[in-house]
């Protein structure tokens, strides 16, 4: 005697929606795709079982598409390539006035913070000496100056710089025992992506990364040094304080830069050759407008130059006169500056006495750190990732 089986729940709601959805196909064979409810798992049971096969009612009725609604098509258009005349039309070739911010310092005071402005164990908070006192306390946070000797005893690595990427990734570095705000980890990373996308550490026809890197005021040159971990051919470290380039060699050797390019031809470099890394001890706006004076040779052309200033003790005007007008750069060169928020906005583009121009092609903030990057006399090599932007450099 057979035993009839019970059928199964789960098979018998698919028997229903797929004898259902069957009945519509008879009269609208594309129904199978038109109706979204359907799963995917019924769709294919349909779809092999091949029913729009059948040509009774295909004529008689319309062809139903299903419908997608835009918000689900993510599909990003294609970019066109721009030429090089479209390029010349959208980048303003006449460079603005600097802007009369630009030309007083800036006050640009930061919460208390790590080492450069302590902060208080208890409330986290600046208190004024008047406040601490009238609070029961004995003394309140103070503003630390940048350049000055700092407390080793109290403070001994405040920054806790590493390496964040390439052959040295994770090594840690010194500090100089003055007080300075280096650049943070998480602007550092964006920066150096952004470099990275610009091809500024990639290998060309089989040979080495030739980048050359001009680091001012390097503090203890961690923005120097990741660029030598990711593959920079050389670094010139600029500071004005004997401790913090000091620090530069000592974490030049730490990380095992303190090695000798061979020169010759195709080098761009002369016969003897040079260091890896080196530091140099002077003042940023006599090594941008007389590099010999301070013994860096004017005919060794830079491929980046990035400046991380004391924010309150320059004028951010006499800086970019002096870094578009320097003899260090050539066509191609990128110039990175980090200034406050309380700046404003750098102007998106710098002329040059010679007639060259300095466009601008990222403008991003972090925080209240703003990174401007530039191209020098764009030849149009970079043009697919190093385009102009001017819609970045407005008052953020």
């Amino acid at each position: 005697m057979t035993t009839l089986r019970p059928c199964n729940p789960r098979r018998r709601y698919d028997m229903v929606i797929i004898a259902a959805i069957s009945c519509i196909s008879l009269f609208h064979p594309s129904a199978i795709n038109a109706y979204s409810f359907v799963s995917s798992s019924h769709r294919c049971k349909l779809q092999n079982n091949n029913f729009n096969a059948f040509d009774f009612g295909r004529s008689a009725a319309p062809t139903l598409k299903r419908q997608t609604s835009a918000s689900l098509v993510m599909k990003r258009p294609n970019r066109r390539r721009r030429s090089t005349d479209d390029n010349n039309s959208d980048i303003q070739l006449e460079p603005v006035e600097i802007a009369a911010n630009l030309k007083r310092r800036v006050d640009a005071k930061r919460p208390t913070l790590g080492h450069v402005v302590p902060k208080n164990s208890k409330t986290r908070q600046f208190r004024s000496p008047s406040e601490m006192q009238a609070a029961g306390g004995s003394e309140g946070a103070k503003l630390r100056p940048q350049g000055k000797s700092r407390d080793t005893q109290r403070y001994n690595n405040p920054s806790n710089l590493r390496i964040l990427g390439g052959s040295v990734r994770g090594r840690k570095l010194e500090s100089p025992n003055v007080y300075l705000r280096p650049m943070m980890g998480k602007v550092r990373e964006a920066v150096y992506s952004t470099f990275t996308s610009f091809g500024l550490y990639q290998e060309v026809g089989g040979t080495s990364c030739k980048t050359r890197h001009l680091d001012i005021f390097s503090g203890s040159g961690s923005v120097g040094l990741e660029s030598l971990s990711r593959g920079a051919r050389h670094v010139t470290f600029v500071d004005m304080s004997e401790d913090c380039c000091g620090t530069c060699e000592r974490n030049i050797e730490r990380c095992g830069f303190d090695t000798w390019n061979d020169g010759g031809l195709g080098t761009g470099i002369g016969d003897e050759g040079e260091p890896t890394a080196r530091a140099v001890c002077a003042d940023a706006f006599r090594a941008l407008r007389q590099p010999e004076s301070v013994g860096i040779s004017p005919d060794a052309k830079y491929d980046i130059v990035t400046l991380c200033p004391p924010y309150e003790e320059i004028v951010y005007a006499e800086l970019l006169e002096a870094v578009a007008n320097t003899a260090l750069v050539t066509e191609d060169t990128i110039v990175m500056v980090e200034y406050p928020v309380e700046l404003g906005s750098l102007p998106h583009v710098i002329g040059r006495e010679d007639g060259g121009v300095l466009v601008g092609i990222r403008n991003r903030r972090y925080g209240r750190t703003v990174i401007a990057m530039y191209i020098v006399n764009p030849t149009g090599e970079r043009e697919d990732t190093a385009e102009s932007r001017p819609e970045e450099f407005i008052t953020i």
